[in-house]
């Protein structure tokens, strides 16, 4: 009976050892994070060094003390344990306010994964496949036309029928072909202008069904799945949540994500109690010193304490780096978080897999609604290969290390930055503050 025992603990010992070394990172890495929430530890607890982190500190201060930002904002994660949250630098360069932790961030173009996560849940409800005709849902846009020849000087063009429908996995990877006003190519601004297409920032009139079905009149940049184009292609994904559900796109995030998630300072219009909480905008003066930007393009700053009924799923969100962490920390998750079931780890790994085949985005791949750090990236940073991120137009990004159970993420306001090299040194210097690897 002994010698029986004894066989079962041995068996039982090493069948956790391999389940702690195979298992996907949501069971094998993330069994106490599902069961909490985002809480403050000491980085040794999660094998990093608080001292290494601490040399951040220095560099960031650096870019605040030469003026090239005004206040930064950090936070980083592992295995649901935040190590470091720190805010820099100043809110307002006139009163010298300090920067605070709880800030509240335009993060414009991070909403697009927050909005195809949303779509991704109405996946798994069995409301489409990924692979329908949006005109299936959106009639407008069936038959959709290619840009052929554009007059730069009267802004007319021609068109050519589409070789195939645009479907809702273009939209979910940028390669339906609609473009960006304002950022776009010159073709799309032109062109989009004259249909008064809003870009999703400070537009806070109008509705999203009444903007997507004049867009769907307009020509496509190139053929559905043929590039690799940053575009609206988000915002169609907004209007086709607010089709599927019933519910506003604004309603449907609320009540499936924010509210179950305890993200309560991410909104597409600021309640009037938190709009002292939102950053102040900045960009650069001739020799890139940061200034004051009190609008951008005759948009106000302040945008997003305005009474809106236009919700931007490619960019109207305001949030802070706890909420999006929380909401990142989900993802890495496989779908959990607090107990909570958002999505199946299967379907985790279908968002966060290469959906473009040889296609590029810049030096890497790109999922449902996330870039995919590539194998040539991983070799430049030390960032995973298979790492997920992305960011926004006024200077805030992130990404999520599935392999090493990290979310990291740095927040400024300020636009144009020609200081973006930060980003970059700010992962290196999380790496570089690891001291135990996690098993492969």
């Amino acid at each position: 009976m002994k010698k029986i025992i004894l066989t079962g603990l041995i068996a039982g010992l090493f069948l956790s050892s391999w389940a702690q070394s195979t298992l996907p990172r949501s069971t094998a890495t993330q069994a106490i994070a599902k069961q909490t929430i985002l809480q403050e530890a000491s980085a040794e607890s999660v094998g990093m060094s608080t001292t290494r982190l601490q040399r951040m500190d220095a560099v960031i201060n650096d870019y605040v003390a030469q003026g090239r930002q005004a206040g930064v904002a950090v936070l980083v994660a592992r295995n649901g344990r935040i190590v470091y949250h720190k805010a820099y630098g100043q809110d307002d360069i006139r009163t010298k306010t300090p920067l605070k932790r709880d800030a509240i961030f335009r993060i414009a173009s991070q909403t697009k994964a927050i909005t195809s996560i949303g779509l991704m849940m109405l996946f798994e409800e069995g409301k489409f496949l990924l692979d329908d005709p949006i005109s299936k849902y959106i009639p407008a846009f069936k038959n959709p036309k290619v840009l052929d020849k554009y007059n730069e000087k009267d802004t007319t063009y021609t068109t050519v029928p589409a070789k195939r429908e645009i479907t809702i996995r273009h939209l979910l990877t940028h390669t339906s072909g609609i473009s960006y006003p304002s950022i776009g190519t010159k073709e799309a601004v032109a062109i989009y202008a004259k249909k008064d297409i809003p870009s999703g920032i400070g537009a806070p009139g109008g509705t999203l069904a009444e903007a997507m079905n004049r867009l769907a009149s307009l020509p496509l940049i190139h053929q559905p799945g043929d590039r690799w184009t940053y575009g609206l292609s988000v915002d169609v994904a907004g209007y086709l949540i607010e089709l599927l559900s019933g519910q506003t796109l604004d309603q449907f995030l609320r009540t499936r994500l924010f509210e179950p998630l305890g993200m309560n300072d991410t909104y597409f219009y600021l309640p009037a109690q938190k709009q002292d909480r939102l950053t102040n905008l900045y960009t650069e003066d001739s020799s890139t010193k940061v200034r004051l930007l009190p609008s951008l393009n005759g948009i106000s700053a302040d945008y997003p304490t305005q009474t809106g009924t236009y919700y931007s799923g490619g960019a109207g969100l305001s949030s802070t780096l706890y909420d999006y962490a929380i909401f990142l920390q989900m993802m890495l998750n496989g779908g959990e978080y607090n107990g909570k079931r958002f999505l199946s780890p299967t379907t985790v790994r279908l968002i966060t897999t290469n959906q473009i085949g040889d296609l590029n985005q810049g030096a890497n791949k790109f999922g449902l609604g996330f870039s995919i750090t590539s194998e040539r990236s991983a070799t430049r940073l030390p960032v995973s290969q298979g790492s997920f991120d992305w960011g926004g137009f006024f200077g805030t990004t992130y990404w999520v290390d599935p392999k090493e159970g990290i979310v990291g993420l740095l927040y400024t306001q300020k636009v144009p930055n020609s200081y973006g090299d930060l980003n970059d040194k700010f992962k290196v210097l999380v790496y570089q503050a690891i001291t135990q690897m996690q098993e492969r």
